[in-house]
């Protein structure tokens, strides 16, 4: 079965590529449930079995009425080759199938035009005679800024350029020459060695992304600049998209939230299937990528990408997806859920320009700050952490600490179902003297955590409120 087949299609549009220190170009973006196409325009032959070939030569005789019924655009003054930008209405039924709108003119007559200037190569046209045999190759990625239409349905309207005076980024329109005794009509051939060969422009694939454990990003690596309405996709193995620029602000969300969806949507199907091999005390709720803060402001990079993942008591910190039994045992950091603290950053807690982020303050007070990209992300991992979190408190029930107390060696159990219980370490009674003053403000700070984690509390109040924190030493210490 062709893969590419079994995707279910989800969102298929234009946008411009930047790969590397090329010049952007358009390109097609194909959104599967799976995987994310990145298209580019290429000319194959359809004759028999398709193939692709580097370069075609075509023969044209100039006409009576529109010249040789084409513009161009470009030159060697903007690094590439003069490119055919129009073909005239009247002459694309004859054109069809051997010459297209993109095609790079590389040989006017066996003479190479490939490094010459816009007004060179129209001279060389101007001079050519009445029949003239074009070696042309298709620019699959033609820069954006000659904007060039991506159909053969745009037509060059009759003009006079018999001056000569033309812009490299306008088109020219070849009606040269005009002479009034020929009344030949335009022909063409496409390779005379092979007449039969018929040519097509296609959507091509240029790069597949895979999407499970794909990450993107709308901001320079490492920093907290935004990209105006552009993002690129990395794949799990390292292949990026390169820089996808979309049209507006309003696509660029777009294209994201679909990615984001997509990808969500594997992440919970690949989490099923891996449950399935593991006890419910080890079930994982929550995989994905984050971009983790660097705590010393002297890196080059502020930010670096991390894999997040909830599974039974622990939250583990990867710099890439586990994906054997042995890579869990690998991860950069490893906490107890019930024992850190989450906090979903309000705009005035952000440390810089990047947006959606939150806090995660470990057993031993360091704070962790991290990155994602969308709201919906940030959403997901908060509900993600509560739910772990809350599973983990059910099952385990209870937990004893260490503590001092009037230098008095104690025990602190914190118990699901009877609440807070505090005993001494050696005769293993309750003591309560001074306790309840203890015990009354934890309960509250617990009550107050609880109730700003409701739904419910949260929906009634007109304006959502931080959680509660703590300060201070107090007269209870605790020891791990």
């Amino acid at each position: 079965m062709d893969f590419r087949t079994a995707c279910e299609e989800t969102k298929t549009g234009i946008c411009l590529l930047q790969d590397g220190n090329q010049e952007p170009f358009k390109v097609r973006l194909h959104l599967a449930k799976d995987i994310l196409m990145i298209q580019e325009q290429d000319v194959i032959c359809v004759s028999g079995e398709p193939f692709y070939s580097g370069e075609r030569t075509v023969t044209i005789r100039r006409q009576t009425v529109g010249g040789f019924g084409l513009s161009i655009k470009g030159g060697a003054e903007h690094n590439i080759p003069v490119v055919i930008s129009k073909i005239s209405k009247e002459q694309r039924a004859e054109l069809s199938g051997l010459l297209f709108i993109g095609d790079a003119i590389l040989q006017i007559n066996g003479i190479n035009v490939r490094k010459c200037r816009h007004e060179e190569v129209v001279q060389v046209l101007r001079n050519a005679g009445e029949e003239v045999t074009l070696t042309v190759s298709f620019l699959k990625r033609a820069p954006a800024f000659l904007k060039l239409p991506l159909n053969e349905d745009c037509a060059c309207a009759p003009s006079d350029q018999s001056s000569g005076t033309s812009s490299p980024l306008c088109d020219s329109g070849l009606h040269l020459n005009y002479h009034p005794n020929n009344t030949d009509t335009l022909s063409c051939s496409s390779w005379p060695a092979s007449p039969g060969l018929r040519w097509e422009k296609r959507w091509c694939d240029l790069r597949l992304i895979p999407l499970l454990h794909s990450r993107f990003s709308q901001y320079l690596p490492g920093s907290d600049l935004c990209r105006q309405n552009a993002f690129q996709v990395i794949a799990v193995d390292g292949v990026c998209s390169g820089i996808i620029q979309c049209l507006s602000a309003e696509d660029c969300i777009d294209w994201l939230q679909a990615i984001a969806n997509n990808i969500s949507n594997l992440t919970k199907h690949n989490i099923k299937k891996i449950n399935r091999n593991y006890p419910v005390n080890q079930q994982i709720v929550y995989m994905g990528w984050t971009e983790e803060r660097e705590q010393d402001s002297l890196q080059d990079r502020m930010y670096t990408p991390k894999f997040l993942a909830l599974r039974g008591s622990s939250l583990y910190k990867f710099i890439a997806p586990p994906v054997t039994t042995w890579d869990w045992t690998r991860a950069e950091k490893t906490f107890s859920v019930y024992e850190i603290m989450c906090k979903i950053l309000k705009d005035s807690d952000l440390l810089d320009r990047r947006k959606h982020c939150f806090s995660v303050q470990s057993e031993s007070g360091e704070d962790l700050y991290f990155s994602v990209e969308l709201e919906s992300d940030l959403t997901l991992w908060e509900k993600a952490f509560q739910t772990a979190t809350f599973l983990e408190v059910e099952r385990i029930q209870c937990k004893t600490y260490a503590c001092v107390l009037e230098s008095h060696l104690m025990g602190l159990t914190i118990d699901f179902s009877m609440g807070f219980v505090c005993f001494d370490a050696a005769t293993k009674e309750l003591e309560f003297s001074n306790l309840f003053a203890v015990l009354h403000c934890i309960h509250s700070f617990f009550a107050a955590k609880v109730a700003c984690l409701d739904p419910l509390y949260v929906g009634s109040q007109a304006t959502a409120s931080s959680a509660p924190t703590t300060s201070g030493t107090g007269k209870l210490k605790y020891t791990t």
